[in-house]
């Protein structure tokens, strides 16, 4: 069975929201997207079996409530989405972050450039690696 492939997307900026569905449009990126706005919104959204499974996540580190990496804590010792793959799309560029992030075990760490232009080549590539791996169910 051949399912759509849908979007997760954990941010609580509504510019950067914007600019990453603007930069889906731009790439010609159809999938549907959903949006939370913070790592309790994301955990609640991944429960609940009325909700479309994501095939991806794109996540934000620096968010109120839960942050990025407190959910990826919490998610990857939950066995029913812990398979998920989680692409972090964050401004932070501390290393702690990255060695963190990658402890727990995400696809991969972007950095949100300010650039529009760059930021859509940031989410074309992020886009064509999603296209390309083999998800698990």
């Amino acid at each position: 069975m051949t399912s759509i492939k849908s979007i997760l997307l954990v941010e609580d900026d509504m510019v950067d929201m914007m600019s990453v569905k603007r930069a889906l449009k731009d790439i010609n990126v159809t999938n549907p997207l959903y949006h939370v706005e913070n790592g309790v919104e994301a955990l609640e959204y991944l429960r609940n079996k009325e909700n479309p499974r994501p095939t991806i996540i794109l996540l934000d580190l620096n968010m109120p409530k839960m942050g990025g990496i407190e959910f990826l804590s919490i998610m990857k010792k939950d066995e029913s989405i812990r398979r998920i793959p989680v692409i972090i799309l964050t401004t932070s560029r501390a290393e702690y972050d990255k060695v963190r992030s990658y402890d727990l075990g995400v696809a991969g760490y972007m950095i949100k450039p300010v650039d529009y232009q760059q930021f859509m080549e940031v989410i074309r590539a992020m886009c064509m690696y999603w296209t390309l791996s083999e998800v698990a169910e």
